[in-house]
């Protein structure tokens, strides 16, 4: 049985220091046979902009600024994402026997672990077929809409994911809301204005009642090593580990300019 190192991180960090630990088991990962499985949130209402997007045309700066909301930029692609009351996973592998060597495989794969873990919370949930084609083309947000291979519950978008592979090694994250705020949504996003609507929803309203951090993310955990057949091993990262996550964010995710792409 095969031993993956997991991270359950129980201090909420900002979005900048979430995005470099992130790089930082990456670049592990594709130097080595380590797989990393992390879940982790967020010290406020955070905006991530996908590493291709413009940031203007992604999300209302001006708004953000205003209200405190911070904003990061992705190593990965898809669509700007609200990060406010969530669990989010990453999950970086050089692992070809047990991952397809495709973005479009891995990213099934891992679906289907989501979907066990949340099988294991008592939701039934499959993975989307294809989206509309305005949602791929436009500015809508991540939640806007599942795309397709993504996890809905009821027609509605529970889990929101994208990767970067460089060869064989990926890293994919995801965020799932613990509870949903709309409202905020749409205050920060930019909808095409013949599309407002978000077809979402979060483990607190699937389930009719509030749900922990702690408890999702062991069910995940558990839905991860039941799906893979793996063993989960506790990682805490040392001192080495994070003076190299702060020059990781100092250099690219706490830079505003470079979130910015200025």
């Amino acid at each position: 049985m095969k031993t993956w190192l997991l991270i359950a991180d129980q201090v909420p960090r900002r979005g900048s220091l979430n995005m470099a630990v992130d790089e930082y088991l990456f670049a592990r990962a594709r130097k080595g046979d380590e797989t990393f499985l992390r879940f982790y949130r967020w010290e406020k209402p955070t905006v991530s902009l996908s590493y291709g997007q413009e940031a203007a045309r992604a999300a209302d700066l001006d708004f953000c600024r205003a209200n405190g909301i911070d904003i990061v930029r992705r190593m990965t692609g898809g669509k700007v994402v609200l990060h406010i009351r969530e669990l989010t996973y990453s999950l970086a592998s050089s692992d070809t026997e047990t991952f397809n060597p495709t973005l479009q495989d891995s990213y099934r794969l891992i679906s289907l672990a989501l979907i066990k873990g949340l099988a294991l919370m008592g939701l039934s949930a499959r993975l989307a077929p294809a989206s509309p084609p305005s949602y791929a083309r436009g500015t809508m947000p991540c939640f806007a809409f599942p795309a397709k291979g993504e996890v809905e519950i009821g027609g509605r978008k529970i889990i929101g994911s994208a990767q970067k592979r460089t060869g064989a090694s990926f890293i994919q994250h995801g965020s799932v809301p613990l509870d949903k705020n709309e409202t905020l949504l749409k205050a920060v996003a930019r909808f095409d204005a013949e599309d407002t609507g978000v077809n979402m929803t979060s483990l607190s309203e699937a389930l009719g009642r509030p749900v922990a951090f702690d408890w999702a993310a062991l069910r995940f955990s558990q839905g991860f090593s039941k799906f893979f057949g793996v063993k989960l091993e506790p990682l805490s990262l040392d001192e080495k580990a994070w003076q190299e996550i702060f020059g990781i964010e100092a250099e690219r995710y706490g830079n505003h300019a470079w979130t910015l792409k200025r």
